[in-house]
């Protein structure tokens, strides 16, 4: 990027996805990275989960590209403060290398995760689910930049997905970015398809790709719980948090290209949601699979009547 360039979303993040230099000492190395901004004002959680995969991929043999991550979220971050990543070389065999990576702050830890890298080019049984057929192409579809930015002076996540963030995400299924989707909450189905790709053009090794991948999929993995419960991210009085995150890479991703994440929930308890989603390329390949559970808690009130509309009562 020349100096006169404008400094868009998508190389920023790809700056930020770059980390600092590692520093190897015996089975543990450390790298530095920056913070990306998030309306919530903590640490974005996909950042953190695409930045654990860069950090433990500067640290497996040549090769070798990521396969899977778990990740826990153990605290809520601070970003006006860079993260440090402890990547600790847990083993490397013939075919796999495994690795833990551990984030802090000044605070203390607010992320753990396993990593999983494999060598390239093996061969093995394949299979997969098909992509739905008869989906709109995202062509078609109105962005989440176009929907809210008629807000974006009102609500700092309306302004983010306007203007700040690196995706091009848009909704096959009806946005909740504005509202409940009360039909769906109706027939008690959280399902949803989204067409997303990155808002611009990054040249990046595949590593990144896939990183960037696991970020961009956080922005929405959410969605399927609040819709199912008939709430949406303004519901007045929500608050959210991702408790985990687990990704699962069989195909080579292009950020670049729209894919198309087809998304469930099934089940919510004790104010925790589980929401699961496939990723298929244009071409209808599925490339990742990925789980994320979340804490989602709502004020009393709405909570019952929440429930109150779920009763058979309701329905007479």
């Amino acid at each position: 990027m020349t100096q006169n360039e404008p400094m868009t979303p998508l190389k920023h993040l790809v700056k930020v996805l770059k980390l600092g230099t590692p520093s190897p000492h015996r089975d543990h190395t450390y790298i530095n990275g920056e913070s990306l901004y998030f309306p919530t004002g903590r640490v974005y959680g996909g950042q953190v989960i695409a930045q654990s995969v860069v950090a433990a991929a500067k640290t497996v043999p040549n090769g070798r590209l990521p396969h899977s991550i778990h990740g826990y979220f153990i605290a809520a971050g601070d970003i006006h403060q860079d993260v440090l990543f402890d990547v600790e070389t847990l083993r490397d065999g013939h075919s796999f290398s495994s690795r833990r990576v551990n984030v802090t702050q000044a605070q203390g830890p607010i992320l753990t995760a396993i990593a999983s890298f494999q060598e390239t080019g093996q061969r093995g049984v394949e299979f997969a689910d098909p992509m739905p057929s008869g989906v709109p192409g995202p062509e078609g579809l109105t962005s989440a930049k176009q929907l809210m930015e008629p807000y974006a002076d009102r609500s700092p996540f309306a302004d983010f997905y306007a203007s700040k963030s690196p995706f091009d995400i848009r909704h096959v299924t009806p946005t909740i970015m504005l509202g409940a989707d009360h039909k769906s909450a109706d027939r008690d189905s959280g399902r949803q398809m989204v067409w997303m790709k990155a808002d611009g053009t990054a040249d990046v090794p595949q590593v990144m790709h896939r990183a960037m991948l696991a970020l961009g999929c956080d922005q929405i993995m959410m969605e399927p719980v609040l819709r199912r419960a008939g709430l949406s991210i303004s519901t007045p009085g929500i608050s959210y948090a991702s408790i985990d995150h687990s990704m699962w890479w069989y195909r080579d991703i292009d950020i670049n290209q729209w894919h198309l994440y087809v998304q469930d929930t099934p089940t919510a308890a004790h104010g925790r949601g589980l929401a699961l989603a496939k990723v298929y390329s244009r071409e209808g390949e599925l490339v990742a699979v990925m789980a994320q559970e979340a804490m989602i808690r709502v004020p009393d009130e709405t909570l019952d009547t929440l429930q109150s509309a779920d009763s058979p009562a309701s329905a007479n």
